[in-house]
């Protein structure tokens, strides 16, 4: 499987998109949000249940996420990112995986959500932050 930065560099020098692609295929990220999720649980030695109550989301829908019934949105992932302690890396990489923005810390309220997480804070935390800075919580 190739990286991502031999992948562009192919993609630059090719000269067919389906040659490009029929060559890559094996490198291409095809792994669903809920398999991802499921290999985060695995890594982190966490269950499903403790990330759900500590990212504050219905029981239901979490569940659903978890199973791929439901697409979140950005801010469900972030809190499921808070409910696993994800580092800063690790959250953008579960945003990219969802084919969500990437935090910026040129915006206002993802600065603040960098802090949070950069932190270890809580999405309990990290919502008071936004709240007291007049921004969106997480939910």
């Amino acid at each position: 499987m190739k990286n991502t930065e031999d992948l562009l560099k192919e993609l630059s020098q090719a000269d067919n998109i389906n040659d490009f692609l029929k060559d890559n295929e094996d490198s291409f990220a095809d792994v669903t949000l809920s398999e991802y999720l499921t290999g985060v649980l695995e890594e982190k030695g966490l269950t499903k249940s403790e990330v759900i109550k500590a990212s504050e989301l219905s029981d239901i829908y979490a569940y659903q996420i978890f199973s791929g019934v439901k697409k979140p949105t950005r801010d469900k992932v972030l809190c499921i990112a808070f409910g696993m302690g994800l580092s800063v890396a690790e959250t953008q990489q579960l945003l990219k995986s969802c084919g969500l923005p990437f935090l910026y810390a040129k915006h206002k309220r993802d600065s603040i959500i960098l802090f949070a997480i950069g932190k270890n804070l809580s999405v309990i935390e990290a919502n008071e932050l936004l709240y007291n800075s007049d921004e969106a919580t997480l939910g």
